[in-house]
């Protein structure tokens, strides 16, 4: 069966954007991967197609209506029943590889793009599936370039996607380490060589230096991923 993924947003046309390119787009014309944009105005109760009201409270900007967002999740589970439903928000859980890894290896996603100051709690609580997922401690305008961001993640781990299947499991989060520096020609760029242990084909040496160095880059920018138990991805 195809993993597919439908995103529920006001900017349907955002998709499949720069999804539509590389390898996921390769692997989307092939039906590796399948992706629908469901525009959420299409389920508003009005003629003006409205998603969003005003705080109660008082307060600037607008919130996304809980009823409008009901409807339209609810039309897309019932299709895709199976599919895990997150909701991309500032406040949500942060999105880590593990979170993509165990994604990629189900049936595909339902996301729903948040707009605006929010959306109303009370689509949380009466939808209690609908996780809540962030991309990062940042704002942005919506939560469409977080619903790439996390396609994009999940394509590339599909079977057959990826040309080197060993290369992903070498990637910074895999192992819980940022991942080590790379080098390629030329040896020697600006008066900097290339590291003497890559040259010297020793490849139990190598892959000590890689682990070295991914431990020190992890040290130096990422030292709260050292707390964290070191894992790899699981084993097939």
């Amino acid at each position: 069966m195809t993993w597919g993924a439908t995103v529920l947003t006001i900017y349907p046309e955002m998709f499949p954007g720069p999804l539509g390119l590389a390898i996921a787009g390769r692997a989307l014309a092939e039906n590796r991967w399948a992706l629908e944009a469901v525009d959420i105005r299409d389920y508003a109760m009005d003629k003006h197609g409205s998603v969003d009201d005003t705080p109660a409270g008082g307060g600037p900007g607008m919130v996304m209506r809980a009823d409008v967002l009901a409807r339209a999740l609810d039309a897309v589970t019932a299709r895709e029943p199976a599919r895990p439903a997150w909701c991309l928000t500032p406040r949500g859980e942060p999105l880590t590889q593990a979170m993509v890894r165990e994604a990629a290896a189900g049936p595909g996603l339902i996301l729903l793009c948040g707009r605006f100051e929010g959306i109303d709690e009370r689509l949380f609580e009466a939808r209690p599936r609908l996780r809540q997922v962030s991309v990062g401690d940042y704002v942005l305008s919506g939560g469409e370039i977080g619903a790439l961001a996390i396609l994009d993640a999940c394509v590339r781990l599909l079977p057959g996607v990826m040309g080197e299947a060993a290369s992903a499991l070498e990637e910074s989060f895999e192992a819980g380490l940022l991942e080590y520096p790379h080098y390629t020609r030329p040896q020697l760029f600006e008066g900097h060589p290339i590291p003497e242990v890559l040259l010297s084909g020793h490849h139990a040496k190598i892959a000590e230096w890689r682990r070295a160095e991914a431990l020190k880059a992890t040290r130096d920018r990422r030292p709260d991923l050292l707390s964290k138990p070191l894992a790899g991805p699981p084993k097939k």
